[in-house]
């Protein structure tokens, strides 16, 4: 059966698939000091980090309308999979989900699915992909949401921030936190539970000894890893992430490994520098 994916536009899908028409961004749009950036095939990420180093308030983000989601639902294909960022960082997944409530009161009855990824960036990509692959394996509808729900379950999310100057600003870390950090070069491996919500698993001091921690880290789960697919989005660091590529092809033996760079929202969340992996 014909099928759409889409996704926020947190998701951060590598080129081919964003050229792939059975895929659709959702677009949210950020927010610095009234200034508006949507984030779309439009964005500038020179613009969005050099608006942010010199704002001293924290960028603010907006997620599609339910009617937004609605209309990209209103689609001829037969099964359609929606994937946004976790719902703990974003209300994207309940507009989503309101857009598919909105949906079947006004059109009626179609296969719609949202999945909350409890990721972003290259973890809602991975998903998105997984959906493509079955659905291209013809799967059915019911089978896709149950394999694609326990896939999302399984999958882990690192991150390493070059710099903790946007969490300082949105309130997540205090003034003498990020002052300590930046004084001791501290960098905090941090990762997201299975419910989406971040949290620190260690601190390093060094951005090259906190990324081959998270190597680490990975090396270390009980995951076979030629089964899987591991994704890298890097903000602005391209180098930094196909170092970090070659540290985990050489105690890791996973089935492809893919590098993106992150798009609008990611970026905020990255920020220059940072590294997110999710496998």
């Amino acid at each position: 059966m014909s099928y759409k994916i889409i996704g926020d536009s947190c998701c951060d899908l590598p080129e081919e698939y964003r050229k792939d028409s059975h895929f659709e961004i959702a677009s949210l749009t950020i927010d610095i000091d009234g200034f508006k950036i949507v984030d779309d095939e439009t964005f500038d990420q020179k613009f969005l980090l050099e608006k942010m180093k010199a704002s001293p308030n924290s960028p603010k983000t907006s997620c599609p309308s339910p009617e937004a989601y609605m209309k990209a639902f209103d689609c001829e294909e037969d099964n359609v999979y929606c994937v946004t960022l976790s719902g703990q960082l974003s209300g994207s997944y309940n507009s989503a989900v309101l857009g598919k409530n909105l949906y079947h009161e006004e059109k009626g009855e179609k296969n719609i699915h949202v999945f909350d990824s409890c990721s972003a960036a290259c973890g809602e990509a991975l998903i998105a992909i997984k959906i493509d692959d079955l659905s291209k394996q013809g799967k059915t509808f019911e089978e896709i949401v149950e394999e694609v729900t326990v896939y999302r379950d399984e999958m882990k999310t690192l991150f390493v921030l070059e710099s903790l100057e946007n969490l300082r600003k949105n309130g997540r870390l205090s003034n003498i936190q990020a002052t300590l950090a930046s004084i001791l070069n501290i960098k905090p491996v941090m990762s997201a539970n299975n419910e989406g919500q971040i949290i620190k698993l260690e601190q390093v001091r060094g951005m090259k000894k906190a990324l081959l921690r998270m190597v680490d880290i990975i090396s270390e789960s009980k995951y076979d890893s030629s089964k899987r697919d591991l994704a890298i989005a890097h903000c602005n660091c391209y180098d930094r992430a196909l170092e970090v590529k070659n540290e985990i092809e050489k105690k890791c033996n996973f089935r492809k490994i893919i590098i993106v760079p992150t798009a609008g929202i990611s970026s905020v969340y990255a920020y220059d520098g940072g590294i997110i992996v999710s496998y």
